[in-house]
């Protein structure tokens, strides 16, 4: 696989991807391209076999269903998810002090804060008129989080600290509130009358474009790499592993889920917490006749990946990893490892996972944390406790994550994809 080639589409895919709502409106754009047929949860799925997907919210599900599948027929899941650190607007957003207008923000996930400070932000997400109607809308550059000038702070360099509230609102020019409110500057862009808006979702997001950097152009820097490089990555296997059929006779069902809210516990409608997957899945089962004890035996012999960001090994402060595994960038994808189960990977996934780099021809490294520096968690736990579906953590090593741009190797999400790519042709 062309790592070139790849990380140019996956910095295409990031840009068109402020938030999780536009990361499933290009999914659903690159599928339907692809062939893939929309289907919508409010009608009935017949059981003939195909390429799909399901839209919920910043969610997306897609499969490939062979025409051979029966009610018994394993599942291969490739798992991801949508949403990254940011910020959120508020209710009644116009606010503003001496002079100056500002949007009211508040913290989603947990960004690294500093990161995010005297960049130029646009405002992202989705606009909702009374009628139900979404419109997405973006506003390019638009926002900035002034940082305090160090000649007001001489101690600013000896530990910056940040209050969530009073510290952290962009600013969006000067004048008078009544005739710059943000939400009217959305509304137009959108093309809608401002009063109409009943509801909105609307996020902070860099708009600084992706760059590939240093020498021979070996490294990327973009935002929302975590975790949008599994999605990407997810999306690209998918639609390379079904060009041609090549997964129509692979004796499973391959699907590609990618769920939003991962970075505020997932517990949502479209979250892995929530019903999405399974409802998918019980609705692919009963539309091939499968009874519960069927479905729950297509269940035991299916397997899911769980595709997020990880961490290689960073080098100012080597002392926060693991003394004796230390992924380094361009070593290829992590095979993520806790004794806690924080990640879900055992023995036998382990094995799995060394098939699919195999079969790809691509190195692995394996990645657990340092005993007094407590690891994160990410939706494999979930899916396996949910589902009862054997679950395998992997993902991409990264520096920097969760700041407004996070750095990577330009052959580890290349090499991720074609190892979800042998795992979803059967490896």
């Amino acid at each position: 696989m062309d790592s070139v080639a790849h990380i140019t589409d996956l910095a295409d895919f990031i840009v068109a991807s402020p938030t999780s709502y536009h990361a499933v409106a290009e999914s659903a754009r690159r599928l339907t391209a692809a062939g893939f047929t929309r289907r919508l949860e409010t009608e009935s799925w017949d059981g003939g076999g195909g390429r799909f997907f399901v839209e919920r919210e910043g969610a997306v599900i897609a499969w490939v269903q062979p025409e051979q599948a029966h009610a018994t027929t394993p599942f291969r899941i490739l798992g991801s998810h949508t949403d990254s650190p940011s910020f959120k607007l508020k209710p009644k957003a116009t606010t503003g002090a001496h002079g100056w207008l500002q949007a009211g923000v508040e913290v989603y996930g947990g960004p690294l804060l500093n990161s995010w400070l005297d960049r130029e932000l646009e405002l992202a997400g989705r606009l909702v008129t009374l009628d139900g109607t979404v419109h997405l809308v973006r506003t390019g550059p638009f926002l900035r989080i002034p940082q305090l000038a160090v000649h007001l702070d001489r101690g600013a360099n000896d530990g910056l600290v940040l209050d969530r509230q009073r510290h952290l609102q962009p600013v969006y020019g000067v004048g008078d509130l009544a005739h710059a409110d943000v939400l009217a500057h959305l509304a137009a862009i959108a093309g809608i009358d401002p009063t109409a808006i009943a509801g909105y979702d609307v996020l902070v997001a860099d708009t600084q474009e992706p760059r590939r950097f240093g020498l021979d152009g070996q490294l990327f820097a973009a935002g929302r790499m975590d975790n949008l490089t599994s999605v990407h990555a997810g999306l690209a296997a998918l639609l390379a592993a079904s060009d041609g059929g090549a997964t129509d006779d692979a004796g499973h069902i391959t699907v590609f889920a990618a769920f939003d809210h991962e970075e505020l516990g997932s517990a949502s409608t479209s979250g892995a917490s929530g019903p999405f997957l399974d409802d998918v899945l019980t609705r692919i089962g009963a539309s091939l006749g499968a009874t519960t004890s069927e479905r729950l035996q297509a269940y035991a012999a299916s397997w899911c990946l769980s595709a997020d960001a990880g961490h290689a090994i960073h080098p100012n402060y080597p002392e926060r990893h693991d003394p004796a595994n230390r992924p380094i960038a361009g070593g290829g994808p992590l095979l993520k490892i806790n004794a806690n189960q924080r990640y879900a990977t055992d023995a036998l996934g382990a094995a799995l996972w060394a098939r699919s780099c195999a079969a790809a021809g691509v190195p692995s490294q394996d990645f657990v944390s340092n005993n007094t520096v407590p690891c994160g968690s990410t939706i494999g736990p979930l899916t396996a406790t949910r589902l009862g579906i054997r679950t395998v953590d992997v993902g991409t090593p990264l520096l920097s994550m969760h700041s407004a741009r996070e750095l990577c190797h330009i052959d580890d999400p290349t090499a991720l994809s074609a190892a979800v790519q042998a795992f979803f042709r059967g490896a």
